[in-house]
């Protein structure tokens, strides 16, 4: 009993000292965030992004970067943009890029795991989309693009999509008050937080108890072979890539809190491949392939459910024979994050300070206005599944806070 107690005040603060190590990450990331997306039209994204040509994919894949990181987000506005006239090609580009490609889940990656696996983020995002981009050349799903967008008219999904704060605004609706936009970044920084605050809370607990809890044979016995770099075979690493998106199926967690997960994988011998395939793998979980399938039918669902893990198993093999060959591949002991003090007088401090104060200020300003505007959109997700991970979300403070006193006490 003793040593359950122990295990669970370590886990209770392992996943704080995690949160502790991101939190200046996060308030940077959708502030930025923020600041885009109050400035940016979807109107014009949508014109822009018509046909199958680079100058609309690229458009697609630049307008997904500087947009929001949220899965869930990301799929209704793709759904908006292939709605309205974007070409099927230049929708899956803006959805790779804007839950890959964004500057906030490159910063929480740095913390984590370093500089290898930003590269890795980033030109594995660019692979994803080019393997995309041939394989929807190559197979011509032009019964399939046509059935989806039929399906989207009959069915007048948009009136059952679920409303958050306030969406980008129009030309026709920006206001030339200063201090009202201000108020309108500040109210989207707060639905910024309102979309990933279950995940996230979720996913710091669950990698603060995998830290503490799970022995690294079980990784051993999940993922083949793990160990030294040397001693990765081809088939070694394929197996790390298709475990990797297995794993984050079933654990229903958005990108950004998989990273302390993603973390610890690679802390217990996963393979570099593997890892990447675990971080590409946001959009190949179970709830969106239901969305996709209430979207545009299931046979479209499956369709980019093959597209997505044809690219992502291709990127992660890719990166790691290059990262190899050019002799970056980064080591376990490089990054062991379970072995750091959390808590110390060091820039990351004063960085969380700062932000928490920026922070601070956004909410400030998300009350100083009243002012109506566009509603952001987001999939429509399963109440039963959002009432069970608001409970769980729940239940993990409780699960920290009981921790933590536990872990002072003994």
């Amino acid at each position: 009993m003793s040593n359950f107690l122990s295990k669970w005040g370590e886990a209770a603060y392992t996943s704080i000292g995690f949160f502790w190590m991101a939190l200046w990450a996060f308030v940077l990331g959708y502030a930025i965030s923020s600041l885009i997306q109050v400035f940016v039209s979807q109107e014009r994204m949508k014109k822009l992004m018509g046909d199958n040509s680079l100058r609309s994919v690229s458009l697609g894949t630049f307008f997904g970067f500087i947009s929001s990181s949220c899965s869930f987000s990301a799929l209704a506005t793709t759904k908006s943009l292939f709605q309205k006239g974007a070409s099927f090609l230049s929708s899956m580009a803006f959805l790779l890029a804007s839950t890959n490609l964004v500057i906030e889940l490159g910063i929480v990656i740095s913390i984590f795991l370093g500089w290898q696996f930003i590269a890795g983020e980033y030109i594995g995002g660019f692979l994803l989309i080019g393997v995309s981009w041939l394989l929807i050349l190559l197979i011509r799903p032009n019964t399939l693009i046509h059935q989806a967008r039929n399906k989207l008219s009959s069915d007048e999904i948009d009136t059952h999509a679920h409303h958050y704060g306030h969406d980008r605004p129009s030309h026709d609706h920006q206001s030339t008050d200063h201090m009202k936009k201000w108020s309108m970044v500040g109210k989207k920084y707060l639905v910024e937080w309102d979309m990933v605050w279950k995940d996230v809370t979720i996913g710091f607990t669950i990698a603060g108890i995998v830290a503490a809890f799970v022995p690294r044979s079980f990784f051993e016995t999940l993922f083949i072979h793990t160990g030294s770099n040397e001693s990765y075979s081809f088939f070694t690493l394929l197996e790390h890539t298709l475990v990797g998106p297995a794993v984050a199926f079933f654990t229903f967690i958005g990108s950004m809190g998989n990273i302390p997960l993603a973390a610890l994988l690679f802390n217990n011998g996963v393979s570099f491949a593997g890892v990447m395939a675990f971080i590409f793998s946001d959009l190949v979980v179970f709830p969106v392939l239901r969305i996709n399938a209430k979207y545009y039918g299931w046979k479209m669902s499956f369709f980019i459910l093959l597209l997505l893990l044809s690219g992502l198993i291709f990127s992660s093999l890719t990166l790691h024979y290059a990262m190899d060959w050019l002799g970056y591949l980064p080591t376990q002991a490089s990054h062991a994050i379970t072995n750091q003090e959390f808590f110390n007088w060091d820039y990351t401090t004063f960085m969380n300070i700062g932000f928490l104060l920026i922070s601070g200020v956004l909410v400030f300003l998300s009350r100083s206005g009243n002012h109506s505007g566009h509603h952001h959109q987001m999939a429509p997700k399963s109440k039963t599944l959002e009432a069970v991970l608001k409970w769980i979300a729940i239940g993990s403070y409780v699960w920290l806070l009981v921790g933590l006193i536990i872990h002072f006490a003994i």
